[in-house]
């Protein structure tokens, strides 16, 4: 397996990962952490889908997409926190004034998963972070320690993938995720 990752730009990839079977679906397409939750909650079906390919064509890009040959095969919501709801989030405490990257969902598509293309998408987020000029990137993942994790509730991640990649633990939140708690953990860009 030849996996690549490259910024989410080609709206039609980003849906092929995110996006329902059902155009008129609603699904999150990973909105709920990148915009207000007023307009979250008003943006219905096809809406979301619209909203989602007008972030592609940004820049920078709404996150990154591994790519197995020509198919896209996962994903990784990351952007500065100041443009997601945790700039403003009361659960998930500010470390210090940093002007870091959030990086808060990872999606693996289904025959895909366990072949450790989690670990290759957040490598890709922290390298499309550093690229973009961010002194430093977050995460929230669940500190599930062994426990098995609900799969629709995996995209948080886990925290040892996060070490695996390089981030420690910064500081404990009041977040929990299906029965877990959520650690802030933060890896420097130099």
């Amino acid at each position: 397996m030849s996996i690549e990752v490259r910024p989410a730009a080609v709206f039609e990839d980003v849906r092929a990962v995110l996006g329902p079977k059902s155009p008129g679906s609603n699904v999150c397409w990973c909105l709920s952490y990148r915009i207000p939750s007023k307009l979250n909650n008003e943006l219905r079906g096809q809406a979301r889908g619209e909203y989602v390919a007008e972030l592609c064509r940004s820049e920078p890009a709404p996150g990154v997409l591994a790519y197995d040959g020509d198919e896209p095969v996962g994903w990784a919501a990351v952007a500065p926190r100041s443009e997601t709801s945790f700039a403003r989030n009361r659960k998930i405490p500010h470390v210090d004034d940093l002007p870091v990257w959030s990086l808060w969902c990872i999606r693996v598509r289904p025959g895909h998963r366990k072949s450790g293309l989690s670990h290759v998408l957040i490598t890709g987020a922290v390298e499309f972070a550093r690229t973009n000029g961010a002194p430093a990137i977050e995460a929230y993942p669940l500190d599930n320690g062994d426990a098995k994790v609900d799969l629709t509730m995996a995209y948080a991640g886990i925290r040892k993938n996060f070490e695996r990649a390089g981030f420690t633990k910064a500081a404990d939140t009041t977040s929990v995720l299906a029965g877990h708690p959520r650690i802030l953990m933060r890896r420097d860009l130099p």
